[in-house]
């Protein structure tokens, strides 16, 4: 069973701060600020995903012409999906963390394109101003990494960040968000046996 809590968490990155740094203290800070709600022989699960472009991370966009701007930024490029997992059992004062990192090239969309994706209001809440899932758009020409972590949530770090916490997954994780996410993932074993 499990209990959605959002927190209130800065998400402005510091002067300096690498993607990789940004997502661990985002999801570190998530996971402290929901452990008041914890109750015995729980455990919090929080996360944080950005999208990059070398060391320049794209959040939210704020209107319209942000987004537009992060796509056009984007098209024909490739650019890096950062997601930090945070697993902080009750009792615990410091989360375990993961980071799962995907390199996504994007397609040569239209700007066309952009602005008919734009007007859906799809991007508003996404990092990088996209989803990768969207029907109409597609804007990834292909990923080398973990789809489901472009999607939201890298599954098989979230099992391999739990199981060092002594929680088991009962089911069969990585097949069944290949399944879901109808995606051969090539790097599954290698995540769930920590060489990722």
């Amino acid at each position: 069973m499990f209990h959605v809590t959002p927190v209130d968490v800065d998400e402005t990155p510091r002067p300096g701060e690498t993607p990789r740094t940004y997502v661990i203290r985002l999801a570190t800070a998530k996971a402290l600020a929901a452990a008041s709600t914890l109750r015995p022989d729980s455990v919090v699960v929080a996360a944080d995903t950005t999208v990059a472009d070398g060391n320049q991370i794209l959040g939210k966009p704020d209107n319209a012409t942000e987004a537009v701007q992060m796509l056009q930024r984007l098209r024909g490029h490739t650019h890096q999906v950062y997601t930090a997992i945070a697993i902080l059992p009750f009792g615990s004062q410091e989360p375990i963390t993961d980071v799962c990192m995907t390199t996504v090239p994007m397609r040569d969309y239209t700007n066309e394109e952009i602005f008919a994706y734009v007007a859906t209001g799809d991007p508003f809440d996404k990092a990088g101003a996209y989803a990768i899932q969207h029907p109409r758009f597609r804007p990834v020409a292909s990923i080398d990494g973990c789809y489901a972590n472009v999607v939201g949530l890298p599954l098989c770090h979230l099992t391999r960040t739990l199981e060092k916490n002594g929680i088991v997954a009962r089911a069969d994780v990585p097949r069944n968000c290949q399944r879901t996410l109808q995606y051969d993932c090539p790097i599954y074993q290698q995540v769930l046996e920590g060489k990722m």
